[in-house]
Order: structure tokens, then sequence, then C-alpha cells
């Protein structure tokens, strides 16, 4: 890890605490730190340095909504997205930050168009219920969230799809980031991305992540599903394009 000043400090802390909120409130915040990390350390230096403290965001949160996920969805997607996390380490080993950078906005704007599309159909018919659907949504979570920390976005487009009560959506989000961030950690280790130094930096930013789940608990109270949509699409689109630029 770099030696980081008053101010990097400031906005990793705030970084961690959109994390924390994100994961028991609302979800789309996790990409607005992921885009505060990227203003700090490098694309490859901050995936590591972040790992273990969404792990802890991932536990507060299935504590919090473990009785409200669905299973059945969760089961389909977990082979694509073990795929997409091989895909994304062999990926990580041979790109560099800019190219994952971009790879990773284009695919977040192709499903924010897709999902606009499908809004216009009706909630039985919605693409999200479609297999073959469940599958590259898996996929593309999985290669984004080894190599960017970036599958938030799309998990969430994802599920806003298929219609899930936004408990529902907390719930399945929950169990579905701690299996696939435990999943990870064995690649990033083995990529030189999680390090004794990374381990440090996480034990002193654990604090600021549970602050902001405990914020989350009790905003997530007073937002109903429609504000929460459209927060959760403007931010992945807000992602999308700084990860472009």
């Amino acid at each position: 890890m770099p030696s980081l000043d008053a101010v990097q400090w400031l906005i990793l802390l705030a970084a961690l605490f959109l994390v924390g909120f994100s994961k028991t409130g609302v979800s789309g915040t996790g990409t607005v730190a992921v885009a505060l990390f990227a203003l700090v350390l490098p694309t490859r230096q901050s995936t590591g340095a972040l790992l273990p403290l969404l792990l802890v965001g991932d536990l507060v949160a299935v504590a919090s909504y473990r009785r409200h996920a669905d299973w059945p969805r969760l089961i389909r997607l977990f082979p694509w997205v073990a795929l997409g996390v091989v895909a994304g380490a062999v990926v990580v080993r041979w790109v560099d930050d800019a190219q994952m950078r971009r790879l990773i906005g284009a695919i977040l704007l192709v499903i924010i168009a897709v999902h606009l599309w499908n809004r216009r159909r009706a909630p039985e018919d919605s693409l999200a219920h479609r297999r073959p659907v469940a599958a590259l949504a898996g996929a593309f979570a999985g290669f984004a969230t080894m190599t960017a920390n970036a599958a938030g976005p799309i998990m969430a487009v994802y599920l806003l799809a298929a219609g899930l009560p936004m408990l529902g959506f907390l719930g399945t989000s929950a169990w579905f980031f701690l299996t696939i961030n435990a999943f990870k950690v064995p690649f990033s280790v083995a990529l030189g991305l999680i390090t004794p130094a990374t381990l440090v930096f996480a034990a002193l930013g654990a604090p600021a992540v549970l602050a902001g789940a405990a914020i989350g608990r009790v905003v997530i109270g007073h937002i109903d599903r429609t504000l929460f949509e459209r927060i959760t699409l403007g931010l992945t689109l807000l992602a999308a394009v700084r990860l472009l630029l």
C-alpha cells in the first residue's frame, strides 16, 4: 500500500462508509465507493485493498437480511459467476488498469440499456426469468467482481429486472456477495492483490464499513421501491461513465 495523505485517507474512509451503506441500504452507492477508491489507488491495488472490507460488509448484510434470499435464483447464478471469476483472474494477469475499467464500463452500459428496454415488458415476461440471461448476468458479474470489484451494478440491474421486493433484493444480494467475495480470496492472494499490507488497511478501515452498514439499516426502512430503483440505476450509470472516462 502506498503512503497516503490526510485528504486521501478521508476519501477512502468515505468510500468505506458507502461500502457498508450499500450492503444494508441503497446498493447503488457501492459503485460510488469503487469510483472513489479508483481516485486514490490503482485499479489492481484497490481491488485487493477493498476485498477484505467488502467481506466485512457482506457479513453484516447477511446477518441483517439472511431470511429474505431467493435461493433458487442464486443457485442458478453461482456456476456462471464462478466461471466469470476464473476468466477475470486470467484477464487481471494480462491487461492493464485502463483496459479493465473501460471493459467493465462498457458492460454496465449494455446492461442498463437492456434493463430499460426490458421494463416495457410484462413483469412475468421479464428477461431476468430466462436461464440464458441469468447465465450472462452471472458470468459478467463474476468477471467484473474479479477484475474491479464492480459486480454490484450488474447484479443490481439483474435483480431489479427480476422484480424482487426490496428486502428480497437485499437478502439475495447479501448471500450472493458473501459467497462470491469469499470465493475470490484465493485468486486474489495468488495474484498478489491481497497482502499483509492490505489486511492492515482492512483492520483500520473496518469501523467505517460498520458505521455505514448501521446507517443503511436505518435508512432502508424509509425508502420506497420506486425511489430505490431510480437511485440504483442512476448511480450505476454514473459508475459506468466514470469507468469509461
